[in-house]
């Protein structure tokens, strides 16, 4: 209720003071909002996405064969973005009203939903320099800063559910260049909490340092293609962007640095230095593409102790994550794509055994990713464990 009453409060408060109100075209907002002065705008959009899946473990004994469906709304997100008193001053607001997407409720975010995702500014104060300070991504792997609305397939990879560093609050420096006329470069650094999204009782370990080096030697892609998942845009020239991003938390509480369950111990928290480095590529070129990504998550001690050197249980998850994907775009916006995934984290010290996931997609693409039907099969092989076979079919529309 007191959601619903500040969501109206706030709709009010914008339409008294909007001199131009706007309805976009089709998935570029519900409302274009334009102050009586010019001095702020906002758009308002909102997307949700349905999710069917039957997943079907296969095991060594018939006892350990089982299948399950289920179906949700995956997400369901509401976005405010535009720019105040100057267009070089931006922000993004956006909501999570799904049950998926507020999960994740502890003592440390208060024992409350965890609505906002993203609550950022975003202030271009001299020629290519951009300051971030808020909540928002941080410049991890490819594939979780690419939007759950703009994805190729159902669902991200095995690699992002293992090793991605997610939101965080905090402050990012953002700079691009041109080595010549179509060499790009951008550059990012971000220092954050280092404790994830939401969190209320402050920083509990130390402070997280993430920086991201990205290279486009045949140019910059199309519309922020190198952001989105499949060649929608089918680039008229082969475009190529190679990235390198490191993350170091530095005490770690937490057993997948900024993410995972909190490691406590006999006096508090456990603290180690979490470090993960990413290496990603995406290529496009008339309807195909192709992404590429690569994580080694390290610990300093990753094994969490309490006072008397006794052992917790609770374990960094240490090791390495591989993610190919590719697909292509026929010119009637139907799309095949195929993934394969692999995970191996160090199994003396997590007892995980290595998994492999092969994965084929069909999407069908109505208006582009703002209205769209994917469905793909995967299959899990794992070693010494059970092999599980997953169908998930989605609807997606972004307004």
């Amino acid at each position: 209720m007191k959601i619903k009453l500040f969501a109206l409060s706030f709709f009010t408060l914008f339409l008294m003071n909007a001199q131009d109100i706007q309805t976009g075209k089709f998935g570029k907002g519900i409302l274009n909002l334009v102050g009586q002065d010019s001095s702020w705008t906002m758009k308002v959009a909102a997307r949700f996405q349905l999710l069917g899946t039957s997943t079907f473990e296969v095991g060594e004994f018939e006892e350990d064969n089982n299948n399950q469906s289920s179906f949700l709304v995956r997400r369901a997100r509401l976005k405010f973005d535009g720019y105040a008193f100057s267009p070089k001053l931006e922000y993004k607001l956006e909501l999570g009203l799904s049950n998926r997407d507020q999960s994740g409720t502890s003592t440390y975010t208060s024992n409350t939903p965890r609505h906002v995702m993203d609550a950022v500014v975003k202030w271009n104060f001299y020629e290519n320099f951009v300051l971030w300070v808020g909540q928002t991504k941080l410049p991890g792997n490819r594939e979780r800063v690419i939007s759950s609305g703009n994805l190729q397939m159902v669902d991200r990879s095995l690699l992002n559910s293992r090793f991605n560093i997610d939101r965080d609050m905090g402050v990012q420096l953002r700079h691009q260049f041109n080595l010549s006329d179509n060499f790009v470069v951008k550059e990012i650094f971000s220092l954050a909490q280092g404790e994830g999204r939401n969190v209320t009782t402050g920083n509990l370990g130390g402070y997280e340092y993430t920086g991201r080096i990205e290279l486009f030697p045949m140019g910059d892609f199309e519309s922020e293609g190198d952001y989105s998942g499949g060649d929608l845009k089918r680039e008229e020239t082969p475009k190529l962007s190679l990235a390198v991003a490191y993350d170091h938390n530095n005490n770690a509480v937490r057993n997948r640095g900024n993410q995972g369950t909190y490691m406590v111990t006999d006096t508090g928290f456990y603290e180690t230095n979490v470090n993960v480095f990413f290496l990603d590529a995406m290529f496009k070129y008339n309807g195909f593409s192709l992404m590429a990504e690569y994580a080694d998550r390290t610990a300093e001690d990753p094994i969490a102790k309490n006072s008397d050197g006794s052992l917790t249980g609770a374990i960094v998850q240490v090791g390495k994550g591989l993610n190919l994907q590719a697909g292509y775009l026929f010119k009637n916006n139907w799309e095949v794509s195929g993934r394969y995934t692999n995970i191996e984290l160090d199994q003396n010290i997590t007892g995980a055994n290595p998994e492999s996931q092969y994965t084929l997609g069909l999407s069908k693409y109505l208006v582009g990713h703002k209205l769209k039907v994917q469905t793909d099969i995967s299959h899990l092989e794992v070693t010494n464990g059970t092999n599980e076979l997953l169908y998930r079919l989605q609807f997606d529309i972004h307004f």
